[in-house]
């Protein structure tokens, strides 16, 4: 366990294991510990980085201002360059998902493969992304107002702890809102090995994971049988399997 100093923000962060490099991004309102079955199935044989975006966990939470896609971007690109590692398989699931694809496209040369879980891509229309936007600010004054209560019942929210809710109002604000289609746009440049999985049952994101399936080159789709948005928790052994096959077809 470790703490980062970006810039006066502590992120926490766990490197676990020995071999290639895997960063993993939890979603929304979740914390790195939903990786603990991943941590125990694949530290034996890769280091396997986890982090709490700011707001979350043990992590710091700054200023509204200081919450971005950007920042949490940047925030990935420090964990990796504090592990020492220059180049690195990059995964996440939801929110973490989205920002793997955002991480991709601003720094490709350090994606050695991504694995995409449970995430959708943004919106090319404004409209709908003002939408997703007004949904997210909405999700940010409830948190504020309301505290933990607002959070709901989800198994990723269940087994995480947060330092305040305000962390999360303001993340919701400032990383669940989307600022352009740059990542969108950027899905048919992916040119590294990409694995694509969604839980069966996670309605709300199925077409989401077809869309990127279908415009990323070569991207490897797997569906979990009985699964949902936590496809990792729903169906650990499942997930670790496509998840370890995968990662053993790497060049």
């Amino acid at each position: 366990m470790a703490t980062l100093n970006r810039d006066g923000v502590g992120l926490h962060y766990e490197v676990h294991g020995n071999g290639p490099a895997i960063l993993l991004s939890h979603g929304y309102s979740a914390t790195c510990r939903m990786w603990d079955g991943q941590i125990a199935a694949f530290a034996d044989r890769y280091k396997v980085i986890v982090w709490d975006m700011r707001g979350h966990g043990q992590s710091d939470t700054p200023d509204q201002a200081a919450f971005s896609e950007a920042a949490t971007v940047a925030d990935m690109k420090a964990i990796l360059d504090a592990c020492g590692e220059t180049r690195a398989v990059i995964g996440g699931l939801s929110l973490g998902g989205y920002m793997t694809m955002a991480f991709h496209l601003r720094h490709p040369a350090m994606c050695r493969a991504l694995m995409l879980f449970d995430t959708g891509p943004g919106f090319k229309k404004t409209e709908a992304r003002d939408a997703w936007n007004q949904r997210a600010r909405q999700r940010g004054d409830d948190l504020e107002a309301q505290g933990f209560a607002a959070l709901g019942t989800s198994d990723e929210v269940r087994m995480s702890q947060h330092r305040s809710a305000l962390g999360l109002a303001r993340a919701a604000r400032g990383m669940l809102a989307q600022e352009n289609a740059g990542v969108i746009e950027s899905l048919p440049s992916i040119a590294v090995p990409t694995l694509v999985l969604v839980g069966a049952n996670d309605t709300p994101f199925l077409t989401a994971m077809d869309y990127i399936a279908g415009k990323i080159p070569g991207a490897r789709k797997i569906v979990v049988p009985d699964a949902g948005h936590a496809s990792n928790l729903h169906q650990p052994a499942a997930f670790n399997a496509a998840m370890g096959g995968f990662l053993g077809d790497l060049p």
